[in-house]
């Protein structure tokens, strides 16, 4: 071959008298580029033409300019590309997270192994046989079965199956073997094991991250919000829901099936679990863990509580009352803004309804638990089924506030209608209201906390200062009673006597004796009426 004779003559020619002179003790050749002949020395495509080989190591040769080391050579057109075609192979020939190199098939299973990371990583490359990893050819003996040997030993030993393309490659007069391969059905395994390409690494998967290369896979198949609801129908859901979300969202009423149909809440005319969830009449009816648990908590801990309440109905219902039941069992102070008296919870309200909102769209419906809401005396903890999603941390979501949705239908209906005001700035509307907030994963809930203000600064002259200042001096059940009116003035006797686990008879007494006290008196009528904290 008149191209593998000019290759095979281009290493001596270039560094006979050189490298000697520049001290080098041994010839290098890492050639960068071929310059075309120019237009003067060209009479014809068929007659030879002057072509300079220009080798570019000039922090090999002490002294000498790198244009310096570059020779002429009488070659034909044919031949200037086939040594322009070496040089820019050579020049690319270097591991990488695609490109695979292996000296010769005793690397077979390694080689395996590599095609395999590369897949899973970036879903194709290209692995050598025949070339050093340094990028030096040294060639590969290929006898009748060696193609189909790789070819089987790909096939066979990863799972799924990958077909590649393998062929020979002359590099540098080096007969090689290329092989090409591509796949997007990931996690792929050889030899039973998962690898992931690091820079040229192969490295082994975790079963964490196994887990969720397959979920970043099946995402679309496995979102909840976009399964049919089997046993639901058009009459399972309400017109006046539906008609009040279209008239927020702009959109024109005609009917319920075509305001479904272009929301994205139909399936081949079936409808969808996020249609139930959000517009549906009764959606416990199919969700059961479509609910909301609201709990006050007299201490720091869940050891004594003073209320607890269990709430059903669609996600819109839900998030309003979690946000209304906050607003009343937090204190709430005001300011004067001009003539107008402005209503100041002690923690931001724009923060936790964002905490809400955040915890009803992003949940985990397959888990069968419900949002929680818990008040404690020193804290406001808001408690979602579901871990994050889609490889989140903590440390990404408050460094680089961004987000994953899990229920992708569900974060766009409530986007329409300006319950999300923008892609990933749920993160950062919290921390910019309430810069303590805090986020934590225990077991399989997502929590957000609030902390609540001082107690001397919630306290101050109002009522719920008024128990705690007074509860000195009282035995416990009485100071249940006055924490469970505090909280709900309406509540009934048998309910005090529910909730302090006491009989009736012994709450009219403890009652009596607060009364007494000028601690607690009943304005209106025993049906009807309510409790007050006085004193």
């Amino acid at each position: 071959m008149i191209t593998s004779r000019i290759l095979r003559m281009w290493p001596s020619a270039i560094w006979t008298e050189r490298p000697k002179r520049a001290g080098l003790k041994k010839p290098v050749m890492q050639p960068a580029r071929v310059e075309e002949p120019n237009e003067a020395t060209r009479s014809s495509k068929t007659r030879p033409s002057f072509v300079r080989v220009v080798a570019s190591v000039p922090s090999l040769i002490k002294g000498v300019e790198a244009s310096a080391t570059g020779l002429f050579f009488c070659c034909s057109v044919k031949e200037y590309k086939a040594l322009r075609r070496y040089t820019t192979i050579m020049a690319d020939i270097s591991e990488s997270e695609t490109l695979e190199l292996k000296k010769s098939t005793s690397e077979l299973r390694e080689g395996v192994i590599s095609v395999a990371s590369m897949l899973n990583k970036h879903g194709k490359g290209i692995l050598y046989f025949g070339i050093r990893n340094d990028g030096k050819a040294l060639g590969q003996e290929i006898g009748e079965r060696t193609l189909r040997d790789v070819s089987q030993a790909i096939s066979e030993n990863i799972e799924p199956k990958v077909y590649p393309k393998i062929s020979k490659e002359d590099i540098g007069g080096k007969i090689c073997i290329k092989v090409e391969f591509s796949g997007n059905n990931k996690p792929y395994y050889a030899y039973g094991r998962a690898y992931v390409r690091v820079a040229d690494e192969d490295r082994q998967l975790s079963a964490k991250e196994i887990e969720e290369t397959i979920l970043r896979k099946n995402k679309d198949k496995l979102r909840w919000d976009t399964e049919v609801c089997e046993k639901a129908t058009v009459s399972d859901i309400s017109p006046k829901k539906l008609k009040s979300y279209v008239r927020k969202a702009h959109l024109r009423y005609d009917s319920i099936e075509n305001a479904l149909q272009k929301l994205g809440l139909r399936s081949d005319g079936k409808i969808l679990n996020a249609a139930v969830l959000l517009f549906g009449r009764k959606p416990e009816t199919f969700f059961p863990n479509a609910r909301l648990r609201c709990a006050i908590f007299a201490t720091t801990d869940t050891h004594l509580p003073l209320d607890m309440q269990d709430y059903k109905g669609d996600l819109f219902t839900l998030i309003e009352t979690a946000q209304q039941y906050i607003l009343q069992n937090i204190h709430v102070g005001m300011r004067l803004e001009g003539l107008y008296r402005v209503d100041v919870p002690e923690i931001s309200q724009e923060a936790f309804r964002e905490a809400i909102i955040n915890a009803f769209c992003h949940r985990d419906y397959r888990e069968y638990d419900s949002v929680n809401i818990a008040i404690f005396r020193d804290r406001l903890e808001i408690r979602s089924p579901g871990l994050l999603y889609g490889g989140l941390t903590i440390e990404k979501i408050r460094r680089d506030m961004v987000s994953e949705r899990r229920n992708e239908l569900i974060a766009d209906l409530l986007h329409r209608i300006h319950f999300i005001e923008k892609w990933g700035r749920g993160i950062s509307l919290i921390l910019s209201n309430e810069p303590t907030a805090n986020f934590k994963e225990s077991g399989t809930h997502f929590i957000t906390t609030f902390k609540r203000k001082s107690v001397e600064a919630q306290m101050g002259e109002q009522t719920g200062g008024l128990v705690d200042r007074l509860v000195d001096g009282l035995v416990e059940n009485q100071k249940k009673i006055l924490r469970l009116v505090k909280v709900d003035p309406s509540i009934s006797k048998r309910e005090l006597a529910q909730k302090t686990g006491i009989s009736t008879t012994a709450v009219d007494k403890n009652i009596s004796t607060l009364k007494k006290k000028g601690l607690l008196k009943r304005v209106g009528p025993a049906k009807g009426g309510r409790w007050e904290l006085s004193g």
